[in-house]
């Protein structure tokens, strides 16, 4: 029941407006901390995203701020709220689309909006104003059973129920896995049609590719976070020169590559290797002299290396190994 209290706002950012503020968060399940003590701030308007594998704590973050887990410790408030003391209060202002389907497959796809619509005290009228680009696109299926439909397609219609009360503030807990690339790239083109309409949307997202599409991220490991930031600046805030290695035999190289006195890390990224020196003040070139030389003595012949811009995902690697390190 709601106490009719708003709770004190614990942070600049939220009291300029703000919609999520994160102080201190932490949840355990028995022996295992799922989230450890992690603070940050989302701003209104944003398109925030969490970046990081399965394990890493997100679903237990995500259902947390929609007010479906208590915190063990810390203090979250989305829109200016306790989420332990006015969950009542806010979530009829909170949209939130679970990582696994979670319609009725039994029922059709509007039958399952009018559902949802009705939860919420709506309409599917009342809400074809903010959902009517998207049911554009689900019209021609709407008798069909959710159970039946395209893995995309349930997509859509997740999304549909989950904006049809016209929420504040969205969350999407890895909305695109298990669905084709295209129905990826589509599924994200909706989301800039609602971010450019103001709508606040927080996505979580095992797909690194798909951090480029937020204006900031936050990667996050083990219920830590690790980074938060832009996705442009956190590649340029890689501390070391990195080079793509390619050579005919891509794991007798990554081993190679790892044994070199001077290699701060080392991973396979997709075709080719990425390669870490732990020298920042030497040349390109003088590095890939000595890589080449070493590489050479050990068997490795027709090694192409080159210099390249860090990405998220060598981030995210970096900053996940120093993890483990510490």
């Amino acid at each position: 029941m709601s106490t009719g209290v708003q709770s004190p706002l614990v942070s600049g950012a939220s009291r300029a407006g703000g919609a999520v503020a994160v102080r201190d968060f932490t949840k355990r399940f028995g022996d295992v901390t799922a989230v450890d003590g992690i603070s940050f701030d989302i701003a209104s308007g944003e398109l925030f995203g969490f970046i990081g594998p399965d394990g890493a704590g997100k679903t237990t973050l995500f259902r947390t701020m929609v007010t479906l887990l208590v915190p063990d410790a810390g203090r979250v408030e989305v829109l200016g709220r306790d989420v332990v003391v006015d969950l009542w209060a806010l979530r009829s202002r909170v949209g939130y689309m679970p990582g696994r389907f979670s319609l009725y497959p039994d029922l059709s796809a509007m039958e399952n909006l009018q559902f949802f619509a009705s939860v919420f005290g709506t309409s599917v009228d009342e809400g074809m104003r903010i959902i009517e680009p998207i049911w554009r696109q689900l019209a021609p299926f709407a008798s069909r059973r959710a159970g039946a439909l395209s893995g995309g397609m349930k997509q859509k219609l997740a999304l549909c129920c989950a904006l049809v009360h016209a929420p504040e503030i969205l969350f999407l807990d890895e909305p695109t896995t298990g669905v084709d690339a295209v129905s990826r790239r589509e599924f994200w083109d909706l989301l800039d049609r609602l971010r450019g309409g103001g709508l606040t949307i927080v996505v979580s997202t095992p797909y690194m590719d798909e951090a480029s599409r937020c204006d900031r991220v936050a990667l996050m490991q083990k219920g830590r976070l690790l980074l938060v930031d832009a996705p442009g600046a956190i590649g340029e805030a890689y501390p070391r020169p990195i080079f793509s290695v390619r050579a005919p035999e891509r794991l007798g190289t990554l081993g190679v590559l790892r044994r070199f006195p001077h290699a701060a890390a080392v991973w396979p990224f997709g075709e080719v290797v990425h390669y870490t020196d732990a020298r920042p003040g030497m040349s390109n070139a003088s590095i890939i002299t000595e890589v080449e030389a070493f590489a050479r003595a050990a068997g490795v012949e027709a090694l192409e290396v080159r210099p390249i811009a860090a990405g998220i995902e060598d981030a995210f690697m970096w900053h996940m190994m120093a993890q483990e390190r510490a």
